[in-house]
């Protein structure tokens, strides 16, 4: 299980990490037609190589040998589906979002929010207060990458779904197989000073200041992992873009939240000049996005810039929007864990939606797909994982800043992490129906129950998630 964790150091030129206990994932959590629980644990496996490499650099302890708890990590990948508020589990989709068939095949949408649900809408020319069975009857008339093309032109949240074959056969799939796993590249631009070298282990990364531009989930898994380190982390969102309360508690742990409409001058202030003071700057929008290119403007000298994009930052389909469930569809994995239609979905009980098994609803069929319905991971492990790896290239990049001040730009793409799992070896033809981690790896702060870090150092995060966009827009003193 530490394949991908050797494949992150060798791409880096990274020396190879001390001795790594594993303790596996239990049966039946994770369990997938393709092998998600080597890509859990090895991309814990390299962030926490990484934090050890940082530790060392910095003249500090760290633990030996590291262990990585499989099962911590399961519950960490799965922290939506163990979230509960006053008790109850919360839905992962909105009821537009999830498979349909379409004249010749399937596709995926994506309208969790409400711009893009809008935008569904206005694809199919259909009203505000159309429901699931006038979507499904609309895409019934349309073939799957006709809908596709025309989506990525208004800025709907469609794609096709593919087999891997058709996926790497592509343009786009053929790019995502190229490049490291983490990309991670120097800039010619540095600090005039070095900061302080850290005191505590558990907290190495304190005084480092980061600056979260990330949504959904890949980028907030990293920041939070920064946090978890000791890291002063100030997420910055649009008033625009309404959050998901349910995505906010299960990522925001460790930081600090506040709300900035860059459209208005004295906003946009404030944003660069809080880019000015910062070490770290991670970002999740697209590139030619306002966020991206203010960004790349304003970029301050010697800082670490983490970005993480759906499809990658070059490319094809780098403009393309697209979230973990969209790259799993497109790149084929929906295709590897289809099965025969009919089981209940766990996106509103929808046709065509994930299945509470994982999508695991009769098996590979013998040329490599499957019949039927797609399906989907166990978990949102494209998101999970590529949210890790790039924590673990920023600490690593961190590390290489202490001899010099030079800065660099750390890239990840969750299609990249797609092409990983589906050439990684250990695929299951028939794998057991999955389960959920227990409730030993999770914690309860009031009234909502959280997943406990991935690193096992760790019993659990600085804070609780603070309520969404409330801070102000400061990093605290």
């Amino acid at each position: 299980m530490t394949d991908l964790l050797h494949r992150y150091q060798a791409d880096l030129g990274l020396a190879q990490a001390a001795d790594i206990t594993v303790r596996p994932v239990s049966e039946g959590v994770l369990s997938s037609t393709l092998p998600v629980a080597a890509l859990a644990v090895g991309a814990v496996a390299a962030l926490g190589s990484a934090v050890d490499r940082f530790r060392v650099a910095s003249g500090l302890t760290a633990p030996s040998p590291r262990v990585v708890v499989g099962d911590r990590v399961a519950a960490s990948f799965a922290g939506d589906r163990l979230l509960r508020i006053d008790g109850r589990p919360v839905a992962g989709f909105a009821a537009l979002s999830g498979f349909f068939r379409t004249a010749d095949g399937w596709v995926r949408t994506h309208a969790n929010y409400p711009h893009h649900r809008a935008r569904l809408l206005s694809l199919l020319e259909l009203a505000d207060d159309a429901d699931h069975t006038a979507v499904a009857a609309a895409l019934l008339r349309h073939e799957a990458l006709d809908v596709e093309e025309r989506a990525a032109e208004l800025g709907a949240i469609v794609v096709a779904v593919r087999t891997p074959d058709e996926w790497f056969g592509s343009a786009p799939g053929r790019f995502t197989r190229s490049g490291p796993i983490v990309s991670s590249t120097v800039r010619p631009d540095g600090l005039p000073s070095l900061p302080e070298p850290p005191t505590d282990p558990m907290r190495p990364l304190a005084g480092v200041r980061v600056l979260d531009l990330t949504r959904v989930i890949a980028g907030p898994v990293a920041t939070r992992d920064l946090a978890l380190l000791g890291a002063s982390v100030l997420r910055v969102d649009s008033p625009l873009l309404p959050e998901i309360e349910a995505q906010h508690l299960d990522t925001g742990a460790g930081k600090y939240s506040t709300l900035l409409d860059v459209l208005v001058d004295d906003d946009d202030e404030r944003l660069t000049a809080l880019m000015s003071s910062v070490d770290v700057v991670v970002g999740g929008y697209r590139p030619g996005s306002y966020i991206d290119d203010h960004l790349r403007a304003h970029r301050p000298s010697g800082a670490i810039i983490g970005t993480v994009s759906a499809w990658g930052g070059r490319g094809p389909w780098a403009r393309r929007r697209g979230f973990d469930s969209l790259v799993q569809a497109a790149s084929g994995i929906a295709n590897m864990c289809g099965g025969k239609a009919g089981g209940r979905s766990d996106d509103g009980g929808k046709a065509g939606g994930r299945s509470d098994d994982g999508g695991k609803a009769g098996g590979r069929s013998d040329d490599g797909g499957t019949a039927g319905v797609p399906g989907a991971l166990p978990v949102q492990a494209l998101d999970h994982a590529s949210g890790h790896l790039l924590a673990a290239g920023i600490v690593d990049a961190l590390t290489q800043r202490l001899d010099g001040g030079i800065g660099r730009t750390v890239s990840v793409s969750l299609a990249r992490t797609a092409a990983w799992l589906l050439d990684a070896d250990g695929r299951v033809d028939t794998p057991s129906d999955p389960v959920l981690p227990t409730d030993e790896h999770t914690v309860l702060h009031d009234d909502v129950r959280t997943a406990r870090p991935a690193l096992a150092e760790y019993d659990d995060h600085p804070f609780p998630a603070r309520p969404w966009g409330r801070d102000e827009p400061r990093f605290p003193s």
